[in-house]
């Protein structure tokens, strides 16, 4: 895990044409994208298309990156961030210290590690993408890390963040953030944001963990 310090970020949304301002308090990201061999080690299972224990789990939906973070949480006697309400209802629990999703703001200012530009360094020195990923993942952390000791932060595989993308228009879909080996380049920005079903898995969207600072 890498200290991330408290911050601000202009977030902007292309759909609804609108930046706004969020403040970022101190937290902790994990330096590379959760692997194979620890989401196998705290599931039991590897739901990944590509088998390889070093690279990033891929195939996994947002309510199982929430399952994962519980139970990461528990190993370590830490109290569960997450309380199942419904199907696809997940709320925070208050004051727990475990394990969870970075959320849409934090995801941003943690890939940016300060530098204004929507990629933090060439494309083909910090990201696996369209050009040169082969159509697969790869072993996290081969590619130069950014500002904050973040690896693969843009490209490899998509990942999953907290927040829910648009209530009034798309109900419960959450957003992922990253680009993916499948993207071209530009598809691998800080900016770019998707959304999907929280059930929804796919062989290019995996995540990151987060926790916050007591």
């Amino acid at each position: 895990m890498a200290g991330i310090p408290k911050g601000r970020i202009f977030l902007r949304d292309d759909r609804k044409k609108k930046t706004c301002l969020e403040g970022v308090e101190e937290f902790q990201i994990s330096k590379c994208q959760v692997t194979q061999e620890i989401y196998k080690e705290v599931t039991g299972q590897n739901p990944s298309s590509f088998i390889g224990t070093e690279n990033p789990v891929e195939g996994v939906s947002w309510l199982d990156a929430i399952s994962f973070c519980n139970k990461l949480s528990e190993s370590f006697n830490f109290a569960p961030c997450y309380k199942r309400v419904d199907t696809d209802v997940v709320e925070l629990a208050k004051g727990a210290n475990g394990f969870r999703l970075p959320t849409d703001a934090e995801w941003e200012f943690a890939c940016r590690a300060n530098v204004n530009k929507p990629q933090y360094g060439p494309v083909d020195e910090i990201a696996w993408y369209e050009g040169n990923s082969n159509r697969s993942t790869h072993p996290v952390g081969e590619k130069a890390p950014n500002g904050f000791g973040l690896f693969d932060m843009l490209g490899n595989v998509w990942e999953w963040c907290w927040d829910i993308y648009d209530a009034e228009v798309y109900g419960t879909y959450r957003v992922f953030r990253g680009g993916g080996w499948a993207d071209c380049s530009r598809g691998c920005l800080a900016t770019n944001r998707r959304r999907s079903h929280p059930t929804y898995g796919i062989d290019d969207l995996g995540f990151r963990i987060a926790r916050s600072v007591p």
